[in-house]
Protein backbone atom coordinates (compact mmCIF):
# COMPACT_ATOMS: atom_id res chain seq x y z
CA UNK A 1 0.00 0.00 0.00
CA UNK A 2 1.38 3.37 -1.00
CA UNK A 3 -0.63 5.73 1.20
CA UNK A 4 -3.20 5.78 3.93
CA UNK A 5 -4.73 9.22 4.49
CA UNK A 6 -7.74 10.22 6.59
CA UNK A 7 -9.51 13.59 6.53
CA UNK A 8 -9.93 15.25 9.91
CA UNK A 9 -12.83 17.47 10.88
CA UNK A 10 -11.62 20.17 13.26
CA UNK A 11 -14.09 20.86 16.05
CA UNK A 12 -14.45 23.96 18.21
CA UNK A 13 -13.54 21.81 21.23
CA UNK A 14 -10.18 21.00 19.58
CA UNK A 15 -9.02 24.62 19.89
CA UNK A 16 -7.09 26.35 22.67
CA UNK A 17 -7.54 29.93 23.92
CA UNK A 18 -5.32 31.17 21.04
CA UNK A 19 -7.83 29.72 18.53
CA UNK A 20 -5.50 27.11 17.16
CA UNK A 21 -5.35 23.36 17.66
CA UNK A 22 -4.57 22.28 21.23
CA UNK A 23 -1.31 20.32 21.49
CA UNK A 24 -2.98 17.17 22.90
CA UNK A 25 -5.46 16.99 20.00
CA UNK A 26 -2.63 16.14 17.61
CA UNK A 27 -2.06 12.94 19.59
CA UNK A 28 -5.79 12.17 19.55
CA UNK A 29 -5.77 12.50 15.75
CA UNK A 30 -2.83 10.07 15.54
CA UNK A 31 -4.69 7.51 17.66
CA UNK A 32 -7.80 8.02 15.52
CA UNK A 33 -5.79 7.30 12.38
CA UNK A 34 -4.08 4.20 13.78
CA UNK A 35 -7.28 2.66 15.14
CA UNK A 36 -9.10 3.36 11.87
CA UNK A 37 -6.34 1.72 9.85
CA UNK A 38 -6.41 -1.40 12.00
CA UNK A 39 -10.20 -1.60 11.84
CA UNK A 40 -10.39 -1.02 8.08
CA UNK A 41 -7.83 -3.76 7.43
CA UNK A 42 -9.43 -6.44 9.57
CA UNK A 43 -8.44 -5.71 13.16
CA UNK A 44 -11.27 -3.82 14.89
CA UNK A 45 -11.19 -3.30 18.64
CA UNK A 46 -13.68 -6.19 19.09
CA UNK A 47 -11.19 -8.64 17.53
CA UNK A 48 -8.33 -7.29 19.67
CA UNK A 49 -10.54 -7.88 22.72
CA UNK A 50 -11.22 -11.46 21.61
CA UNK A 51 -7.50 -12.08 21.00
CA UNK A 52 -6.63 -10.39 24.32
CA UNK A 53 -4.06 -8.21 22.55
CA UNK A 54 -3.77 -4.46 22.25
CA UNK A 55 -1.24 -1.86 21.17
CA UNK A 56 0.78 -0.06 23.83
CA UNK A 57 2.87 3.09 23.35
CA UNK A 58 6.30 3.71 24.85
CA UNK A 59 6.84 7.12 23.30
CA UNK A 60 4.72 9.69 21.51
CA UNK A 61 6.29 12.83 20.07
CA UNK A 62 4.90 15.70 18.04
CA UNK A 63 6.93 18.24 16.13
CA UNK A 64 4.75 21.26 15.40
CA UNK A 65 5.43 23.11 12.13
CA UNK A 66 2.47 25.36 11.26
CA UNK A 67 -0.54 26.24 13.36
CA UNK A 68 -3.89 24.67 12.54
CA UNK A 69 -7.00 26.78 12.90
CA UNK A 70 -10.73 26.23 12.66
CA UNK A 71 -11.69 26.16 8.98
CA UNK A 72 -8.42 24.60 7.79
CA UNK A 73 -8.79 21.40 5.78
CA UNK A 74 -6.73 18.80 7.61
CA UNK A 75 -5.56 15.29 6.73
CA UNK A 76 -3.42 12.77 8.57
CA UNK A 77 -1.45 9.88 7.13
CA UNK A 78 0.14 6.81 8.63
CA UNK A 79 3.37 4.98 7.79
CA UNK A 80 5.38 2.42 9.71
CA UNK A 81 8.97 3.67 9.99
CA UNK A 82 10.50 0.83 11.97
CA UNK A 83 9.40 -2.70 12.89
CA UNK A 84 10.70 -6.04 14.01
CA UNK A 85 9.93 -8.76 11.45
CA UNK A 86 7.21 -10.18 13.75
CA UNK A 87 5.80 -6.65 14.42
CA UNK A 88 6.24 -7.15 18.17
CA UNK A 89 7.86 -3.68 18.28
CA UNK A 90 7.19 -0.85 15.85
CA UNK A 91 7.33 2.87 15.16
CA UNK A 92 4.68 4.78 13.24
CA UNK A 93 4.96 8.26 11.74
CA UNK A 94 2.03 10.56 10.97
CA UNK A 95 2.04 13.75 8.90
CA UNK A 96 -0.71 16.28 9.51
CA UNK A 97 -1.20 18.39 6.40
CA UNK A 98 -3.44 21.42 6.19
CA UNK A 99 -5.06 22.88 3.11
CA UNK A 100 -3.61 20.22 0.83
CA UNK A 101 0.10 20.96 1.05
CA UNK A 102 1.22 22.60 4.28
CA UNK A 103 2.94 20.26 6.72
CA UNK A 104 1.56 21.23 10.12
CA UNK A 105 2.98 18.52 12.37
CA UNK A 106 4.81 15.21 12.45
CA UNK A 107 3.85 12.68 15.10
CA UNK A 108 6.03 9.68 15.88
CA UNK A 109 4.99 6.83 18.16
CA UNK A 110 6.98 3.81 19.32
CA UNK A 111 4.98 0.84 20.48
CA UNK A 112 4.48 -2.86 20.95
CA UNK A 113 1.73 -5.36 21.73
CA UNK A 114 0.50 -6.32 25.16
CA UNK A 115 -1.34 -9.48 26.11
CA UNK A 116 -4.24 -7.94 28.01
CA UNK A 117 -4.87 -11.07 30.11
CA UNK A 118 -1.28 -11.51 31.26
CA UNK A 119 -0.54 -7.75 31.22
CA UNK A 120 2.81 -8.48 29.55
CA UNK A 121 4.42 -7.55 26.28
CA UNK A 122 4.07 -10.37 23.77
CA UNK A 123 4.55 -11.34 20.15
CA UNK A 124 1.27 -10.65 18.37
CA UNK A 125 -0.89 -13.37 16.81
CA UNK A 126 -0.74 -13.96 13.04
CA UNK A 127 -3.82 -11.80 12.31
CA UNK A 128 -2.17 -8.77 13.89
CA UNK A 129 1.06 -9.40 11.96
CA UNK A 130 -0.91 -9.70 8.71
CA UNK A 131 -2.74 -6.41 9.28
CA UNK A 132 0.44 -4.55 10.28
CA UNK A 133 2.21 -5.93 7.20
CA UNK A 134 -0.31 -4.00 5.05
CA UNK A 135 0.72 -0.68 6.57
CA UNK A 136 2.50 1.74 4.23
CA UNK A 137 6.22 2.13 4.95
CA UNK A 138 8.29 5.28 5.12
CA UNK A 139 11.08 5.78 2.60
CA UNK A 140 13.59 5.30 5.43
CA UNK A 141 11.88 2.20 6.86
CA UNK A 142 14.10 0.11 9.14
CA UNK A 143 13.49 -3.60 9.78
CA UNK A 144 14.86 -5.30 12.84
Amino acid sequence: MEQYIKPIEIRWADLDPNYHLRHSVYYDYGAFCRVNFLSEFGLPVTIMEQLHFGPILFREEAVFRKEVRLGDELTIDLQVSKAKPDFSRWSIRHHLVKNGSILSAVITVDGAWINTKERKLATPPLLIKDVFAKMPRTEDFVSG
